[in-house]
């Protein structure tokens, strides 16, 4: 029996490659001569990098650059195990994560550090990219980051702008003379489920801004901002940002990256699954294992283990989803995609519990729900050890 452990991260307890393994060790105690083939995946949020790297075999690379503040840090970039492909996750430099809650600040973070990375990564002889968009703390519309690969974004003095979202009201034209030439010679995949314009109602700023802490006030005006800046770019090369699908991703980097890296935007999950070869591991699994840290109507939005399901229900694979927790209210929408749904919270186990021993707890969850499948479809428990206690 070979059995595939596919999980996203546990978020805030287990990284998806923790996740894969707490599982493969409970399919080992349940049965011993059972195969498992380690996938962990994402769904091109924050991880998706490290769930890549992980699951192909492939290498990371560390550099100093700025954080959405300006201040020195070090980020990584990472290499697929191809050795070809590069993964960038804005998050790694310009990520709220880098950022006290207090420290939020929409109208002067910038993306300045992700293009760092980029350009590190185009030193290191990469032309192939997959980049990240979640998690972001900007709201600047991707200035920052084409400014570190040579753009000189300037005011109608000529002057080059402040970084941040503050300064793209006055943005008058774009000089592209210096901006890097190898990114003609690059490809750029984004790996993003948000369709957002860049501005307006359902717009970069009114969407995400709160969450980087942007006012009511605060969002009006860096509407405004974005809007002069996709004027800006449409009056440099014709492509209007304003509505375009996805733009609004990683406060308007998705914009950006669509308009000068000739950036082609699909769901993340795809990507991730493309790119760690899931449907080839897929011909020869007999049953897939997949999992989040909460598992509710959301999930079915593009998230990891739907996108797991849809991918196994393509080649008739049963499909088990082990969650840290399970929307009971959501349980009807989900069931028609998984063989089976299980929570590690229960009758025995409690929230607090399944947190403070997430590994352990899912690694038993996964061993009972192995036993109990395997004597659902043979008759027998063909598990040759017990290792729950």
């Amino acid at each position: 029996m070979k059995i595939m452990a596919a999980p996203d991260s546990f978020k805030g307890t287990l990284s998806a490659l923790e996740a894969a393994r707490a599982m493969a060790e409970g399919v080992q105690c349940a049965d011993r001569e059972a195969e498992v083939i380690l996938l962990p995946a994402a769904d091109g949020g924050e991880g998706t990098m490290s769930s890549m790297v992980s699951a192909t075999g492939g290498t990371f690379a560390t550099h100093v650059v700025e954080d959405p503040l300006g201040r020195k840090v070090h980020a990584r970039y990472g290499v697929l195990g191809d050795g070809k492909t590069c993964i960038v996750e804005i998050a790694e430099a310009s990520g709220l994560p880098l950022l006290k809650k207090r420290e939020r600040s929409p109208l002067t973070a910038s993306s300045y550090g992700t293009g760092e990375l980029i350009r590190h990564a185009l030193d290191a002889g990469l032309r192939t990219f997959i980049i990240g968009l979640g998690g972001s703390a900007t709201n600047d519309a991707g200035a920052g980051m084409v400014e570190a690969l040579g753009m000189k974004l300037l005011d109608q003095n000529g002057e080059p702008l402040p970084r941040g979202g503050r300064a793209l009201g006055d943005l008058a034209t774009l000089d592209v003379t210096a901006f890097d030439p190898r990114i003609k010679e690059s490809t750029f995949l984004i790996a993003s489920d948000v369709e957002n314009p860049l501005v307006g109602e359902q717009g970069a700023s009114a969407i995400f801004g709160p969450q980087k802490g942007a006012s009511k006030e605060m969002v009006a005006y860096l509407d405004a901002n974005l809007a002069n800046f996709a004027n800006v770019v449409e009056q440099h090369n014709g492509i209007a940002l304003h509505t375009k699908r996805g733009a609004g991703a990683a406060g308007g980097a998705g914009g950006v990256l669509q308009a000068f890296f000739n950036g082609q935007m699909r769901r993340g999950i795809d990507v991730v699954l493309e790119a760690i070869s899931f449907a080839e591991h897929l011909e020869t699994a007999d049953v897939v294992l997949t999992g989040e840290g909460k598992t509710d109507s959301q999930t079915l939005s593009g998230k990891t283990p739907f996108g797991i399901a849809e991918a196994a229900e393509e080649k008739g694979k049963p499909v088990l989803l082990v969650s840290g927790m399970v929307d009971a209210s959501s349980l009807h929408l989900l069931a028609p995609h998984f063989t089976e749904i299980h929570s590690v919270v229960g009758e025995t186990v409690s929230k607090a519990q399944a947190i403070e021993h997430a590994y352990e707890e899912l690694k038993k969850k996964t061993e009972a729900v192995i036993k109990a499948y395997f004597k659902k479809i043979e008759g027998e428990i063909r598990s040759s050890g017990d290792c729950a206690e």
